[in-house]
C-alpha cells in the first residue's frame, strides 16, 4: 500500500472528536447550540439588541461572524428567519472562509437565497453554491461571469441533481454561442470543471489546453479516457509526440498520467518512462498520490514493459521461474523502481519468507499489481497457517479485499484500532466489514461513538442487522450525522430503527429532526406523514434516499407539504431514479400541480425543440424582487412557497431553548411513541406568543398560528 502505517495512525488513529457531546445529560452540538441561540434571539421581540425585523443592526449577525466550523454545521432553518443582508453576510462569509457545505446544505440555502433575490450578488458567493441556483434567474448578460464562478465549483455536489448537472452543462455552452463547439483556450478557461461532464468528441476538438481542465476531474470516463490518449498521440499538446515526451511534462500532466496508455508508454523513451515510474511510485509511498491512481498507472507502464519485453525475445518468466534477479533484501525494497525490476512471478520466486515477515509495510508501500497481491497473500498464509497475527494485520489493509470470510474467522481482533486501520481502507468490502467486526464483538469489544465516525456511514452499510441492533443508543447519539445515503434499502430499514431508538427522546421536534435527518431513508410512510405536518422542509438530497415503496404511497399534497419550500427542486432531479418513479406515477394533473407539466419521460424537463436547438436558459432579464422582509423572491427553481410550509424554526422557537436548559430525558418531555410533548403548558403559550411576534415582522403576510399540535409529531 502507499504511504506508511504512521501515517494510517495519524489519519485514522487517532480519536475523532465527536461533533455532539453529552453535557449536564443534555446532548449538544455546537451547530445546534448555534441553531436555538439564533432562534431564541430572532423571534423574541423584546431580546436584548434584537428587534422585531431580526438581529439589530448595531449587533453582529451571529452567522455572520461564526467561525468555520460552526459554519460547516450550518442548518436552513435558523438561517430561514435572517433578513436579506443577514444571509447575505453569511454566504459572503462562507466564500471568505471557503467552508465546504454538504450537498443538502447547498440545495437549501440556494433556495433561501432565491427567496431574497440574491443570486444577483453571485460573485461573492461560494462556487459550489451557484451549482444549485436556478440558471433562469441568471441574466443572460452575466452567464460568462456565472459559469466562470459556477465552473470553481465540485459538480459531484450535483450527484442527486442530475436535471440540475445536465442544465448546468447546457446553459454553459449556450452561453458560448455555438451548439457544437470546438472550444478555444478563453472558452475552457471560462468551462472550467464542467468540462468533465462533458461528451468525450469535445475533448478531441477543443484546444489542447483542455487537459488543463481534465486535471481537475474526478474520474474519466472510458470514452473520455479513450479520447485523452488519442489527444495525447496526436502530438498537438504541450508534450509534443510521445517519443519527445520529458519528465517534466509528464509530471505536469499530474493524475491525467495515470490514465495513459500502454501503447503510448511504448513510444516513450526508456530512460524518461523509468524516471517517471520512480517519481509515481515516490509519491504514493509517501502518501501524495492515491493507492488506486498510482496502481492504474503501475499496471499499464507494466503492461507495457512486458510487451516490450516481450517483442525483444527475452525469456519469459513464467511460474515457476527460477530467481534470475537476485534475492530480495530490505535494501532491494527501498528501490522505487522494484516493481520494475520484479515482475510477480520473480516476486514468488525471490521473497523469502524470513524478509516477508520483516519488511511487510515497506513491501506493501509499493503499489502491488492484484496479481503480485494474491502471491503475497499466498506467502503470507503459509509463514502464518493459523491466521496472521493482529500486528500484521495492521499492516496488510490494502490485501483486506482478497480474504474470505472464513479466513478472516482465523484472526485475533482485540483491539479497536485494529478495526479502524482495517475498515478506513476503501479496499474492505461487505463480507470483509461484517466479519472484521464480528470477530472484533467475539472478543468483547463494542462499537463506540469514535469507532462508528473513524469507519463512516458507508461501513454501517455492511454491517449485519445483528452488530447495528448491538450498538448502544447512546454510543449512535455521540456518532452524530452519518451518511448512509448508500446503503442498500434493508440496511436504512435498521439503521431507521436504532437513530429512533437513539433519538426518539428528543423534547422537541426540531431536535428530533436534525438527528434523525440522514436515516430518514427507512422511514415508513407514518413518520414522514408527521414530518411533513411539522413543515420541515425537507431537503431534496435527502428526499432522493427514500424508500422508493414508501414514496410511492405518498400523495402529491403529502410531498408537497414534506418539502415545503425546496419542492421546486423536484425539477432539478427529476431524473433521479426515485424521483422519476415515482413521477410516472401521477397523472397529468398531479404534474401540473407540481409545476412539473412537461412530459416527466423528457431527461430534463425542457420542452423538446423541432428545430434541433435547446432554448437560451438564461434570463433575458433580472427577475424584480425588493428583497423586503414581506416581498420575498421565488424559491430557486419553484414558485414561492406557501406560508405553511415555513421552516420548522418559525413555528418551534421557543422550545428549542430546552435543548440548552433541560434534560433531553427528563419528566414531561417524551419522543418514544412518535410524540413530543413540551415540558410545561406555560413553555407552549410562550411559544405562540413569539410566533404571533414573528408573524408580525412579516409585515402582514399571513401566517398560521401554532397550536400544541405544531409542536408535536402525532
Amino acid at each position: 500500500m502507499c504511504g506508511t502505517l504512521s501515517t494510517i495512525k495519524a489519519a485514522h488513529l487517532v480519536p475523532t472528536c465527536p461533533p455532539c457531546s453529552w453535557y449536564t445529560g443534555a446532548l449538544v452540538c455546537p451547530g445546534l447550540i448555534l441553531f436555538v441561540w439564533l432562534t431564541a434571539h430572532c423571534s423574541h421581540p423584546q431580546a436584548k439588541g434584537f428587534s422585531q425585523e431580526g438581529l439589530d443592526a448595531s449587533r453582529a449577525d451571529l452567522w455572520a461572524s461564526a467561525n468555520t466550523s460552526l459554519l460547516q454545521d450550518f442548518w436552513c432553518q435558523p438561517a430561514s428567519l435572517l433578513s436579506r443582508d443577514q444571509l447575505s453576510a453569511l454566504i459572503r462569509r462562507m466564500a471568505s472562509q471557503q467552508v465546504l457545505l454538504k450537498a443538502w446544505q447547498l440545495s437549501c440555502l440556494a433556495n433561501l437565497a432565491a427567496r431574497h433575490g440574491l443570486q444577483g450578488d453571485f460573485l461573492l458567493h461560494p462556487p459550489n453554491l451557484l451549482l444549485f441556483y436556478n440558471l433562469g434567474q441568471i441574466r443572460e448578460a452575466d452567464c460568462r461571469a456565472f459559469t466562470h464562478r459556477a465552473a470553481q465549483g465540485d459538480t459531484e455536489l450535483l450527484a442527486n441533481l442530475p436535471d440540475q448537472r445536465a442544465t448546468l452543462q447546457h446553459s454553459a455552452l449556450a452561453c458560448l454561442g455555438v451548439p457544437h463547439p470546438r472550444l478555444s483556450t478563453s472558452d475552457l478557461l471560462l468551462l472550467g470543471v464542467l468540462v468533465c461532464d462533458m461528451d468525450a468528441s469535445i475533448i478531441l476538438t477543443s484546444d489542447p489546453h483542455v487537459l488543463q481542465n481534465l486535471r481537475r476531474c474526478p474520474r474519466l470516463t472510458p470514452a473520455q479516457k479513450a479520447a485523452l490518449n488519442t489527444l495525447l498521440a496526436s502530438g498537438r499538446t504541450m508534450l509534443g509526440p510521445p517519443v519527445s515526451w520529458n519528465l517534466e511534462g509528464l509530471q505536469a500532466l499530474g493524475p491525467l498520467a495515470t490514465y495513459i496508455s500502454s501503447s503510448l508508454w511504448m513510444q516513450v523513451q526508456e530512460a524518461v518512462g523509468l524516471d517517471f515510474f520512480g517519481s509515481m511510485v515516490a509519491a504514493c509511498r509517501a502518501g501524495r498520490l492515491s493507492q488506486r491512481d498510482t496502481r492504474r498507472f503501475v499496471t499499464s507502464f507494466l503492461e507495457a514493459e512486458a510487451k516490450a519485453k516481450s517483442i525483444s525475445s527475452r525469456p519469459k518468466r513464467g511460474t515457476g521461474q527460477p530467481c534470475v534477479q537476485g534475492n530480495i533484501t530490505a535494501a532491494t525494497l527501498q528501490d522505487d523502481l522494484f516493481l520494475v525490476h520484479y515482475d510477480c512471478s520473480q516476486l514468488e520466486s525471490c521473497l523469502g519468507s524470513r524478509v516477508l515477515r520483516a519488511n511487510l509495510d515497506p513491501l506493501l508501500q509499493h503499489p502491488l499489481p492484484s496479481e503480485c497481491q494474491r502471491v503475497i497473500k499466498a506467502k503470507l498464509a503459509r509463514i502464518y497457517p493459523s491466521g496472521v497475527p493482529e500486528e500484521q494485520l495492521r499492516l496488510i489493509t490494502s490485501l483486506i479485499y482478497l480474504y474470505s470470510h472464513l479466513e478472516i474467522s482465523q484472526w485475533n481482533i482485540t483491539s479497536r484500532d485494529t478495526v479502524m486501520v482495517l475498515l478506513a481502507s476503501d479496499v474492505a468490502l461487505e463480507n470483509q466489514t461484517e466479519a472484521i467486526l464480528q470477530k472484533f464483538l467475539d472478543h468483547k469489544g463494542n462499537i463506540t461513538s469514535s469507532l462508528l465516525v473513524a469507519i463512516g456511514g458507508s461501513r454501517l452499510c455492511w454491517m449485519s442487522p445483528q452488530q447495528i441492533q448491538a450498538i448502544q443508543p447512546s454510543e449512535f447519539r455521540l456518532a452524530g450525522a452519518l451518511d448512509v445515503s448508500s446503503c442498500p434499502q434493508s440496511r436504512k430499514d435498521v439503521l431507521y430503527s436504532k437513530a429512533r431508538e437513539a433519538f426518539g427522546n428528543a423534547r422537541t421536534t426540531a431536535a428530533y429532526y436534525h438527528y434523525i435527518r440522514p436515516y430518514l431513508g427507512g422511514a415508513p410512510i407514518e413518520e414522514l406523514q408527521r414530518l411533513a405536518q411539522a413543515n420541515v422542509s425537507l431537503d431534496i438530497h435527502t428526499f432522493t434516499s427514500l424508500n422508493p415503496h414508501v414514496l410511492q404511497s405518498l400523495s402529491v399534497h403529502n410531498v408537497t407539504t414534506l418539502l415545503g419550500q425546496n419542492v421546486g427542486d423536484l425539477q432539478k432531479a427529476r431524473s433521479h431514479p426515485t424521483i422519476s418513479s415515482w413521477l410516472r406515477s401521477l397523472n397529468r394533473s398531479a404534474l401540473s400541480e407540481l409545476g412539473l407539466d412537461m412530459d416527466p419521460a423528457t431527461p430534463t424537463g425542457l420542452v423538446p425543440s423541432t428545430t434541433g436547438t435547446h432554448s437560451n436558459p438564461w434570463a433575458s432579464h433580472r427577475a424584480t424582487t425588493s428583497g423586503g422582509p414581506g416581498n420575498d423572491a421565488p424559491t430557486s427553481g419553484s414558485p414561492p412557497a406557501h406560508l405553511g410550509y415555513l421552516p420548522l424554526a418559525v413555528a418551534l422557537p421557543s422550545s428549542l431553548l430546552w435543548l440548552l436548559y433541560q434534560r433531553t430525558l427528563g419528566p414531561g418531555g417524551d419522543c418514544s411513541q412518535g410524540t413530543c410533548t413540551m415540558a410545561s403548558e406555560d413553555s407552549a403559550t410562550l411559544g405562540r406568543t413569539e410566533n404571533l411576534a414573528t408573524s408580525r415582522s412579516l409585515q402582514g403576510r399571513s401566517l398560521p398560528t401554532p397550536s400544541s399540535q405544531h409542536l408535536e409529531l402525532d
